[in-house]
């Protein structure tokens, strides 16, 4: 009897050691296959500090103003956002990247609202399903409960970005991404498609996965790559304004008339900022000026005051003496 259960218990123990290599191989397989997709990678949160190059806008500011600007895709400073228009290996364009991390439950996407303007609370956060359906995308889901879709990257013609331009309390100007929107092209007459803005993504939570991601910036040098997080913080794209942060919340085309009147428009404000820019340092410049000459003042001003120099009396000439009847006098000069 003791012996049948000797046996038992060493069969059992042969199965469960043979099982658990075959076990540990699916994992190993598993993981392997997760780490090919580009939203793999689960940050914590001093990985997410680390790898994005950008910091939050300070809650104490002196000085800010908002700017939305158009991203157009078919420029060439903005192309780096748009290829690989398919994934190529393991890159893969921007609008995928974001979309699957969005499909993993990585990052969240926003309502785009009527007014236009973000606003990241949870009250805000888009129901995947609505916004898929909405635009007319194709999905479905496996055993797992996954997101199968045919993303539609190459209909992605424009970005919407918000800018923020702010003074903070030392007097250092900065402008920092703040949010980001792509723009479905679909539709329309003719050779204009419509524009269907999709969702607003809030950057800081999408930087730290955009430092992990290197795009190629130039057609010319095929190894100039940088990280997609340093492509906005350097401000590589080129983009017009199309809206600034105002009280009555209107876009530039709602009172701007005619095209030329749009143009000039965003001539006026791109100058607004440089001039605000370049006041700060001639004031700086200025100030410093002031300083310099003050002291200079103030320093001239504490040196003791010259004595006068003492006159040196003269001894008086001796009266000519007058001439006498019959007597020359002889004057040298």
């Amino acid at each position: 009897m003791k012996k049948s259960v000797l046996l038992i218990l060493t069969l059992a123990m042969a199965t469960i050691a043979s099982a658990q290599p075959a076990r540990r191989l699916q994992e190993q397989a598993a993981q392997k296959e997760a780490e090919k997709s580009p939203t793999a990678v689960t940050l914590t949160d001093r990985a997410r500090s680390q790898y994005t190059a950008q910091t939050a806008v300070p809650t104490e500011l002196t000085w800010r103003r908002d700017i939305y600007r158009e991203l157009d895709l078919k420029k060439e400073k903005n192309a780096a956002l748009y290829y690989p228009e398919e994934p190529l290996g393991d890159r893969v364009n921007f609008f995928t990247l974001v979309l699957n991390l969005i499909l993993d439950g990585k990052i969240k996407a926003y309502e785009y609202r009527l007014d236009g303007n973000e606003l990241f609370t949870p009250d805000n956060e888009l129901d995947l399903e609505s916004m898929l359906d909405k635009f007319y995308i194709d999905y479905k889901k496996d055993e797992k409960g996954k997101y199968i879709i045919d993303i539609p990257s190459r209909d992605i013609g424009k970005y919407y970005i918000k800018e923020s331009n702010y003074l903070d309390k030392l007097s250092n100007y900065q402008t920092k991404v703040t949010a980001i929107c792509p723009v479905l092209m679909q539709g329309g007459y003719g050779d204009k498609p419509t524009a269907y803005p999709m969702f607003w993504l809030n950057y800081d939570e999408i930087s730290p996965y955009l430092g992990q991601t290197q795009v190629m910036t130039s057609s010319y040098n095929n190894t100039s790559n940088m990280s997609l997080d340093d492509y906005f913080v350097m401000r590589q794209y080129e983009g017009e304004i199309y809206k600034t942060s105002n009280l009555r919340n209107q876009p530039l085309s709602e009172y701007c008339e005619t095209d030329s009147a749009l143009q000039a428009e965003r001539e006026r404000i791109e100058k607004q900022l440089i001039d605000f820019q370049n006041g700060l340092w001639n004031d700086a410049d200025n100030t410093a000026v002031t300083e310099k000459t003050q002291n200079t003042s103030a320093g001239k001003s504490q040196k003791e005051p010259r004595q006068p120099k003492e006159k040196k009396e003269k001894a008086p000439r001796a009266p000519r003496q007058s001439a006498s009847s019959g007597e020359r006098i002889s004057v040298h000069r």
